[in-house]
């Protein structure tokens, strides 16, 4: 047995307690500007469609239209495996996953779209279908068959069309009320948001919207879209995006990348508007600093590619798209936005694939961790958090089974949740 050590101290403890008190304040804005991550599931996309368009079968139709694409052009493992590039031992799980979540779940997120793709429209027009999209999301709520996030995208707080956006939100909040309350699910998009004044206006409109029903403070939250290069760099030089997500009072849950007004506004040539411009980079660099820590989600913007036509474009399409949304999972923007059903099977084959191939080593790293067993690579706390966030976002969104995950790592669902996030909680679907 060695010497025991004594420990000696010089400092009083009124030191601690004054240092402790300075501190305060800081504290709270820590705790206040950087709560974490919200530990709820993030859809892995955003499927726009315009509020005309949209019907009680439009998701079905969706996961249809998905399926048809992928048994035309794809109609078994080792075919879709080759045009994408996925390795071989990961043909058969990818595939079938896919099929199974294009039957299953083919939509994670909708939004119902009254900006660009619905345009200007008569009042009386607009005002019917804002009512009708209200009872339509209430009953699919109502009889199970709604995405896990639903909700539309309004008209912005710009002046030429501020009205039309604030009277389309009342029309289908108010319905959704009458119809029996707001969805745990519900989501808000704010487009083309150019300044901070017009985050804490549409707070005010929430607020207001809240207090007329009884509603608890803060029960309305939304998502702001970046698709101006005023939202990222202010006049004064400052990250206007971060100013925004303050501008929100705890409300902003995302940041929605717009790939094709973004790319436009600083200047970029039709042909080479795509999420992965240095230009878009850029912006979606900004917001994510902006973003971390904040429980505010970062969304890549979309491809305008589709993929229709002979086989052969269909595959260059679905490259294209596999592509793009692989690229965004590596740099950890983990949604996009979808245009069509055609993007759904290569949405799900890259989401799939990138935490089947890594699912592995993640768990391993994991267990080595919760175990204290060492291996070739040193993980620490913040490192254990990411890799139970990995895993659990494969599980939800169905790439991972929690039986697999639990058989890897010795952990429970449970256990991944208190790793990744101790706020985790709320609404979390998990896929079968």
């Amino acid at each position: 047995m060695g010497q025991q050590e004594k420990a000696a101290t010089s400092l009083a403890d009124a030191v601690g307690a004054e240092i402790g008190a300075s501190l305060a304040g800081v504290d709270a804005e820590l705790a206040r500007r950087y709560p974490g991550d919200p530990g709820t599931r993030q859809p892995v996309h955003t499927v726009y469609v315009p509020a005309d368009a949209f019907t009680a079968t439009t998701i079905r139709s969706w996961g249809d239209r998905a399926l048809a694409a992928l048994d035309e052009h794809a109609p078994d493992a080792a075919t879709l495996a080759g045009v994408l590039g996925i390795p071989r031992e990961l043909a058969e799980p990818v595939h079938d996953r896919v099929r199974a979540k294009l039957e299953r779940e083919p939509v994670e997120d909708l939004r119902i779209d009254f900006e660009d793709g619905y345009g200007p429209r008569p009042d009386g027009e607009e005002d019917e279908a804002a009512a009708r999209a209200a009872r339509l999301v209430s009953d699919a709520y109502a009889d199970g068959t709604a995405a896990a996030y639903t909700g539309i995208r309004m008209k912005c707080m710009e002046a030429a069309v501020r009205d039309r956006g604030i009277r389309t939100t009342d029309i289908f909040l108010t319905g959704l009320m009458r119809a029996g309350g707001l969805p745990d699910g519900l989501v808000l998009t704010l487009p083309k948001v150019t300044y901070p004044e017009q985050v804490t206006a549409f707070v005010r409109l929430l607020e207001a919207f809240e207090q007329a029903h009884g509603l608890p403070a803060g029960r309305l939250g939304f998502e702001i879209q970046i698709e101006t290069s005023q939202s990222i760099l202010a006049a004064d030089g400052t990250a206007a995006v971060a100013r925004m997500i303050d501008a929100a009072r705890g409300r902003a849950t995302g940041l929605h990348y717009g790939t094709f007004d973004y790319s436009a506004c600083v200047g970029v040539s039709p042909a080479y508007q795509a999420s992965d411009h240095p230009a878009a980079d850029h912006a979606k660099a900004v917001m994510q600093v902006a973003a971390a820590g904040t429980g505010v989600r970062v969304c890549d913007g979309s491809t305008n590619v589709l993929p229709v036509g002979p086989t052969e474009q269909v595959h260059d399409a679905w490259r294209l798209h596999y592509g793009l949304t692989r690229r965004a999972l590596a740099r950890a923007y983990y949604q996009g936005w979808d245009m069509h059903p055609g993007h759904l099977p290569t949405r799900y084959a890259a989401v799939y694939a990138f935490y089947r191939e890594g699912l592995g080593q993640a768990a391993s790293r994991l267990a080595a961790y919760v175990a204290r067993a060492g291996g070739d690579v040193m993980d620490e706390p913040a490192t254990a958090k990411a890799l139970s966030g990995y895993l659990l976002r494969g599980i939800d969104c169905g790439a991972l089974d929690t039986a697999e995950v639990t058989g890897l790592t010795g952990l429970t669902r449970a256990d991944l949740d208190t790793f990744a996030s101790p706020r985790r909680g709320g609404l979390t679907v998990t896929a079968p």
